[in-house]
């Protein structure tokens, strides 16, 4: 059963066909119909419920009611004359109370003067009348539009009489309080109605029609997704979660190699001014209806394509080269903020340029700012396949080299996603919980660059035939590396497979601290356990091809590359730890192999070939040792920080093969963040960058960027060159306006060299 069979299999209805879409419209599972509809053919374009009104895809996009509706009576039409008008019920003003909503529905950190709510959570506004307001007598409504064209059929049009019951409508409103002509009013949003900015209108009914308060862009309301409320489908119970998983606008984002990987401090800033508004203005770039809205999985879906430009003009445009002459390197960004807000700003012109965590970083603070509870995650050892099956393919030459134009997979040294927290009313229950999802573009799904929601449950069980991408990210944490290796007439065997070198170490920013948290229990069982075997039978009845290629014969020897720590330029020795657990003596050939390379794995050039051997007695193990000298690699290595070696082992007496590889990623210099003064609100803190050039050559267009949520909007400072062993100090002043720990964080880039980042936190008092 493919992926659109089994969906309208679970929703009980036979698959649509683009002939058959009027007629859907018309069922009673028409709405739940078209959300499927959307996810799986988002180009489709629907007509009109009964061809009345477009569907509205723009929260920009306003309706403008006239401000008196005549109702269809025996007397002339218009206004009503003076004397009516003075005697009628009118309304003098609308306080939104914007400061004490948003700390009871813990938006207060949102920097907007409008009033944020969150879903299925009652607010309150104050009324003032001309006069003393009756309820028995007295008829008034409240209007919440969104749209260019409100419906109350598809929620986009939502009437509220104050004080009296309207059944159809599932927002609730009710007279708190009545103090003369001051009236509080509790509104309660549906818990699953749209997300969005919604206008406002009081409305004063009587005999003659209908008369609105003028418009009013002050009593805006933003209506989002309500973790703290078990009735909201992204509702997270743990408190702890919430603080960490909404509220925190600074995290970090791992990178590097499992055995070396690096925290790098990100500002996710989905509080900041106009971030809000930017959000919103990805959907609408997206063209994604406003009906649609409402819902999780199909916001989740859609916005792991709309942060990427491949298919759809989204928000980052990706780039693995070494040209980023027409934009910003990936490695410069340090937040989302500065992403977000120039994409809508341009008008929905793509931001130049992205890598995996400038994908998720963005996408995080998208989530978040919705109120989607959602991590950062990076998978060390990523496979990525380019062939189409679920297993890495890396070829070697007849002598045992890496052939880098047959070998079309590759594993990455570090790929970030993302996972939300959310319920899945597609799925059975237990399926439910943190899903992946992914807009860096690697492969389509369902004709778009995108990736999940995917359950990481239903992955950890290997069940892959729910909805969305199991499979694609199953063989990302889980894909057996094969080797193969290639005779004179390039005909290849299957030498060696590493069933354990993807998916070594997953990783998220731990709650509540600084520090890292491995999940990688929460994806995978351990190797070679009863349930790890569960787990790839599963896959397989889910439509994985079996490991036909399992199992090979042990060889009984392993080879083991292990390095120190490797500052970038210095040279370092490469050790090969053989172990023969075998009960004869071993020689073992060994051709080692060593490449340039990107993070994503892909080798750029060969700097080194080499050939040892060992002769290994029974149960020991022995050590060869390769020396890497700097000016092998340097002349290669532009902005690719990675070194890959690739060993092929050949054991004479019983002809057998054994391969293995490693990265090496090369240690960036260090950029130093100093703090001189006292961290308290008001007083004036110094900060001073200093970095120094170790290297023999001159580094150009150079870019020193500085970011500080809470502390100091992002500045930049350019640099011609920094010579050999010259060294530059950026010094520069701040006066904290709120207590609280901060994070000031800082990135150093240029062609030659990237991944120079600092961060530094720092914990503000409040002033005596």
């Amino acid at each position: 059963m493919n992926q659109h069979e089994a969906l309208h299999e679970h929703i009980g209805l036979e698959p649509p066909h683009l002939s058959r879409t009027s007629t859907l419209l018309h069922t009673p599972q028409a709405s739940r119909h078209l959300v499927y509809i959307m996810l799986l053919q988002p180009n489709l374009t629907l007509p009109s419920v009964r061809g009345r009104i477009p569907f509205a895809k723009s929260n920009l996009d306003e309706y403008s009611p006239s401000e008196f509706e005549a109702f269809d009576v025996l007397r002339p039409r218009g206004p009503p004359d003076e004397e009516t008008q003075a005697a009628s019920l009118s309304v003098l003003s609308v306080d939104m109370r914007v400061t004490e909503n948003k700390e009871d529905h813990n938006t207060h950190k949102y920097v907007s003067s409008n009033l944020i709510v969150r879903r299925n959570k009652e607010f309150t506004i104050i009324i003032q009348f001309n006069r003393d307001f009756n309820e028995q007598q007295d008829n008034v409504e409240l209007e919440f539009m969104i749209g260019s064209s409100p419906d109350e059929n598809r929620g986009t049009y939502i009437i509220l009489p104050i004080g009296k019951e309207k059944p159809e409508v599932r927002w609730k409103s009710r007279v708190v309080e009545t103090q003369g002509n001051y009236v509080t009013v509790g509104v309660t949003p549906d818990a699953s109605c749209i997300i969005g900015r919604f206008l406002i209108f009081v409305v004063v009914v009587n005999d003659l029609g209908k008369r609105r308060t003028t418009r009013n862009t002050e009593t805006d309301v933003y209506v989002l997704f309500n973790p703290w409320d078990p009735a909201d489908e992204v509702y997270i119970p743990s408190k702890t979660d919430r603080q960490e998983y909404v509220m925190n606008d600074v995290g970090t984002i791992y990178i590097g190699e499992f055995n070396y990987f690096t925290p790098r401090s990100w500002n996710f800033g989905q509080f900041e001014q106009e971030v809000l508004d930017a959000c919103i203005f990805v959907l609408d770039s997206g063209k994604v209806p406003l009906v649609y809205r409402g819902g999780a999985l199909e916001i989740v879906r859609q916005a792991s394509a709309l942060m990427n430009a491949n298919d759809d003009y989204g928000v980052l445009v990706g780039n693995w080269s070494d040209d980023y002459s027409e934009g910003t390197a990936p490695t410069a960004w340090t937040g989302s903020p500065e992403i977000l807000l120039k994409y809508a700003n341009e008008g929905g012109e793509p931001v130049r340029f992205a890598q995996c965590w400038v994908f998720a970083g963005v996408l995080n603070t998208f989530m978040r700012c919705l109120g989607i509870p959602t991590r950062v995650i990076t998978n060390f050892n990523s496979a990525h396949d380019n062939m189409g099956k679920l297993n890495t393919d890396i070829v070697l030459d007849e002598m045992g080299r890496l052939d880098r134009s047959r070998t079309k997979d590759s594993v990455w040294n570090f790929h970030c996603w993302n996972e939300v927290y959310m319920k899945r009313p597609d799925l059975p229950e237990k399926f439910s919980g943190w899903q992946v999802i992914d807009s860096t573009p690697q492969e389509t799904s369902d004709g778009l660059s995108r990736c999940g929601p995917t359950s990481v449950s239903a992955i950890k069980e290997g069940e892959l035939s729910y909805p969305f991408d199991a499979r694609f990210v199953y063989s990302e944490v889980n894909s057996d590396v094969i080797y193969h290796r290639s005779d004179k007439q390039g005909k290849t065997k299957v030498i060696y497979v590493d069933t354990a070198y993807a998916g070594k170490l997953i990783l998220t920013k731990k709650t509540g601290s600084s520090d890292h948290e491995d999940i990688t229990s929460t994806y995978k069982y351990p190797e070679k356990t009863v349930k790890e075997r569960e787990a790839w039978q599963n896959a397989e009845r889910s439509g994985m091809p079996t490991r036909d290629y399992l199992p090979q014969p042990e060889a009984g020897v392993t080879i083991e590359l292990q390095t120190d720590t490797v500052n970038m330029g210095d040279d370092f020795k490469l050790t090969l730890n053989i172990n023969n657990q075998t009960n004869q003596t071993c020689t073992i050939n060994a051709t080692i192999t060593g490449c340039v390379a990107f993070y994503t794995g892909v080798t750029s050039a060969t700097f080194k070939i080499e050939n040892q051997a060992a002769t290994v007695e029974a149960s020991k193990t022995e050590s060869l040792t390769v020396d890497v000298n700097a000016k092998e690699y340097t002349p290669y290595l532009k902005e690719k920080g990675n070194l890959l070696f690739v060993v092929y082992g050949h054991i004479e007496e019983t002809d057998m093969s054994l391969t293995t590889m490693k990265v090496v990623t090369l240690q960036p210099p260090k950029l130093t963040l100093t703090m001189t003064g006292t961290p308290q609100v008001g007083k004036v803190l110094m900060i001073s960058v200093d970095f120094q050039n170790p290297f023999n050559f001159i580094l150009q267009n150079v870019q020193l960027r500085l970011d500080g949520p809470g502390l100091i909007p992002i500045k930049i400072k350019s640099y011609s060159q920094i010579l050999p062993g010259g060294s530059v100090k950026y010094k520069m002043s701040m006066i904290p306006r709120t207590p609280g720990k901060k994070v000031l964080m800082a990135s150093l880039d240029c062609p030659l060299l990237r991944q120079v980042t600092s961060q530094l936190e720092i914990e503000i008092f409040e002033a005596e």
